[in-house]
């Protein structure tokens, strides 16, 4: 079962650990390339603050965002922001959705995400906490996946594997970390690929950011995963 409230603090503290680590950066830093495509740090930064007034929303009931065009609107305009506004915008609305997220509610309640998606809402606080510790690696400050909690990597492993379960275009796989645990994922039919690699890079495959040269798949190729 979720333990929003440990979540919750998680976030606090993964929260923290980049705001820290941003105030190290100056106004030129923040106009440089982000390790995702196409962003500087400031659309990373500035992402980040506005996915923490959308779950703002989703928590209340409202739309996560007016429309996918808004969202990318947002993250264009607040990107080119000096490194002070941008850290105190992260900082208020992080601060807002803590407030939001521990006023007494239903955690048991459906809500609903981006394209219709829904989710029970005590794993919203998980969601949150994806997106600080993946964005935080992608900022390219030295925070790596290797650095990231062992129990969030597990977990995360854990709701990347259940994502791309049952999806058409991924061959059905078996992931196995030598740091222990073992998943599922892709499709049902089949023999399933074994793919191993130790928990970080296994994650940095599922999620995007890295290409998988880490991990072992006994001389098969590895499947290049659709874009999450």
């Amino acid at each position: 079962m979720t333990d929003h409230v440990h979540d919750l603090n998680a976030v606090r503290e993964a929260t923290d650990r980049l705001l820290t680590a941003a105030g190290t950066l100056d106004n030129a830093a923040v106009a440089q390339a982000s390790r995702l495509p196409g962003w500087t740090r400031g659309h990373v930064l500035a992402h980040l603050a506005r996915n923490a007034d959308a779950l703002v929303n989703v928590l209340e009931g409202r739309p996560m965002y007016a429309s996918a065009e808004a969202r990318d609107a947002d993250i264009d305009n607040g990107a080119p922001r000096e490194l002070t506004a941008q850290l105190d915008d992260l900082r208020s609305a992080a601060a807002r959705f803590l407030d939001t997220a521990h006023t007494p509610a239903d955690w048991n309640r459906t809500v609903t995400l981006r394209n219709g998606v829904t989710d029970a809402a005590a794993n919203i606080p998980f969601r949150r906490l994806i997106e600080v510790e993946l964005h935080h690696v992608d900022l390219g400050i030295g925070y790596e996946l290797e650095d990231l909690p062992a129990g969030f990597t597990t977990r995360e492993i854990a709701f990347l594997a259940d994502r791309f379960s049952g999806n058409a275009d991924v061959p059905a796989l078996r992931l196995v970390s030598t740091d222990g645990g073992t998943w599922t994922s892709g499709r049902a039919e089949g023999e399933p690929l074994t793919v191993t690699g130790t928990a970080p890079a296994l994650l940095g495959w599922l999620a995007g950011r890295r290409d998988g040269a880490e991990l072992e798949t006994g001389g098969a190729p590895l499947p290049v995963l659709p874009a999450l």
